[in-house]
């Protein structure tokens, strides 16, 4: 079990069991540790220890914050970059049996969606989905000026749940994600 200690500079180091922990050092080993031992401190030490992370390898992707909504917030979001400090990958869980498809619920003559006009933009996304090789998320978003989450929005909800349509999803041999109708 990895323990983390923090000193008085907010540097947090990772340490395998059994290792020394210099003296002078909180530790803690889970969120909820974590949390206990946050308690009397400022809320302005939680973002120095946010921002400490934030650009820095493995943390490239973390924004610098000004403050947080709340102190849960602030040790989950701390919590979660600290797990990046584990010096050894975590055990990996048994692969889960494969979750069953559900089936798609038939849609009736009164819940059938309109057709897609034509010219629209769902006529346009259902042309690139028509596609042998589909089309990927980048693709739909450059042909609608949608932003990601309304193209996977519009993919389950116009597409699938209103108009009954069964979309798949596959990876393309580069390895981007790639949408298209499922054949009958």
């Amino acid at each position: 079990m990895t323990t983390f200690a923090i000193d008085t500079d907010n540097t947090i180091t990772a340490y395998l069991a059994g290792e020394a922990i210099p003296e002078g050092q909180a530790r803690f080993a889970s969120e909820k540790e974590l949390a206990k031992l946050s308690v009397n401190w400022p809320a302005e030490r939680l973002v120095e220890i946010w921002n400490g992370f934030a650009g820095v390898p493995p943390f490239g992707d973390l924004k610098p914050v000004k403050k947080f909504t709340d102190r849960k917030t602030a040790v989950a979001r701390i919590w979660k970059a600290v797990q990046a400090l584990t010096p050894t990958a975590a055990p990996q869980a048994a692969p889960a049996a494969p979750k069953q498809a559900k089936a798609a619920k038939e849609a009736t003559a009164r819940d059938a969606a309109k057709p897609a006009r034509e010219g629209s933009k769902k006529a346009i996304v259902l042309e690139l989905l028509r596609r042998p090789e589909g089309a990927t998320l980048a693709d739909i978003q450059a042909a609608t000026s949608w932003q990601a989450h309304s193209v996977r929005g519009f993919l389950s909800g116009a597409l699938g749940k209103k108009m009954g349509l069964t979309i798949e999803s596959i990876k393309t041999p580069d390895g981007a994600r790639s949408y298209r109708l499922k054949t009958q």
